[in-house]
C-alpha cells in the first residue's frame, strides 16, 4: 500500500538578527526572531505532517542558496520555493547556478513578492514575463504572492504562460476581517478555468482579525475556491511563523480542515499532500 504523504505547502525560516526584512514590521513584532527546523519540527510531528515546502521571505539570491542548502541536511524539507530577480536577462544562468550548488535539486519553484510593487501591472512587464518563461523552461512553478489589486495581471500572465505551472499563494489575500467577498471573488473566479494554476489555503488567518477571528469566518472564502479549483488543485499551507500573530500551527490546521467541510478521504489526501507533491514535482524517495 502507499503511502499518503502529508505536506505543509508553505512555510517559512527566518533570522532577523542576520538578515533585513521589511515587511516584518512593528506589528509582526511578536514574530520577529529567529525560527529554525528545530522550532517548527515538534509541531509538525504533532499534527501529522510529514514534509514541507520552504519558501522564500526576502528578495535574495542568498536566502535562496541557504534555504537550498538547509534543504539538504532537513529531512522534512522536500521542497524550496526561493527567489530569483525575474528580471534578470541572465535569469535562466541564475537558475542553473542554484540547481547546480548544494541542496539544488530542492529547488522547485519561484516567487516574487508582487503586492510589494507600486504598480499593480508588474507581472505584464516584458522583463517579468520573459523570467517567467525561464521559470517555466526550467521546469520549476512559480508561486503569485498578489492580493486582489493584482489579480488581474495575474490572469493576462497565466493565459499568456500556458506552460508554466502557477501557485496562487494564500487565496489572493481576501479582506477575510471585513467579511468582503464580490470583489476578490470576481478576480479570482476565472483562474478556475484554467488548468496550469493551482491555489493555496495558506496565509488566511492573518488575513482575517488576529484577536477575534473564528474558523468559521474562513468557510467562506474556502469554499469558494474550493468550487473554482476543485480538490485536485487545492494545496494546504500554514504560512508558519507568520500565522503565530493570529493562531498556533495546529489552530491553522484544524480550522483549514473545518473549513473545507466534510470532504472524502480521497479528496482531503489530496488538498493535504498528494497535491503539492505533483505540482512541486516532489522527489519523497
Amino acid at each position: 500500500m502507499i503511502k499518503s504523504y502529508v505536506v505543509d505547502a508553505h512555510q517559512h525560516f527566518w533570522d532577523p538578527s542576520t538578515a533585513e526584512y521589511p515587511w516584518m514590521t512593528d506589528e509582526l513584532a511578536v514574530i520577529r526572531r529567529p525560527f529554525t527546523p528545530d522550532d517548527l519540527r515538534p509541531l509538525l510531528a504533532k499534527t501529522g505532517v510529514d514534509f514541507t515546502i520552504l519558501v522564500q521571505t526576502r528578495s535574495s539570491l542568498e536566502e535562496t542558496r541557504e534555504f537550498l542548502a538547509l534543504a539538504a541536511q532537513t529531512d522534512f524539507i522536500a521542497g524550496v520555493v526561493g527567489w530569483v530577480d525575474l528580471t534578470d536577462p541572465a535569469m535562466g544562468s541564475a537558475l542553473n547556478s542554484l540547481k547546480a550548488g548544494r541542496g539544488g535539486g530542492s529547488l522547485v519553484g519561484i516567487r516574487h513578492q508582487v503586492h510589494d510593487e507600486d504598480d499593480p501591472r508588474w507581472l505584464l512587464r516584458e522583463d517579468v514575463q520573459r523570467g517567467i518563461r525561464a521559470v517555466a523552461e526550467a521546469d520549476l512553478t512559480y508561486d503569485l504572492l498578489v492580493r486582489t489589486r493584482e489579480l488581474e495581471a495575474a490572469l493576462e500572465v497565466v493565459r499568456r504562460v500556458p506552460e508554466a505551472r502557477f501557485v496562487i499563494d494564500h487565496i489572493a489575500k481576501p479582506p477575510i476581517k471585513t467579511g468582503e467577498l464580490t470583489e476578490w471573488a470576481e478576480a479570482m473566479a476565472p483562474f478556475g478555468d484554467l488548468a496550469n494554476v493551482s491555489c493555496k489555503l495558506s496565509g488566511m488567518v492573518t488575513e482575517a482579525d488576529w484577536a477575534n477571528w473564528k474558523p468559521d469566518d474562513l468557510v467562506p472564502y474556502v469554499q469558494r475556491v474550493l468550487g473554482w479549483f476543485g480538490p485536485d488543485r487545492l494545496l494546504f499551507g500554514s504560512d508558519w511563523p507568520v500565522c503565530l500573530v493570529a493562531a498556533s500551527y495546529e489552530t491553522v490546521v484544524d480550522a483549514s480542515r473545518h473549513a473545507l467541510g466534510d470532504l472524502p478521504t480521497v479528496a482531503g489526501a489530496k488538498i493535504f499532500g498528494e497535491n503539492a507533491i505533483r505540482t512541486y514535482q516532489l522527489d519523497l524517495t
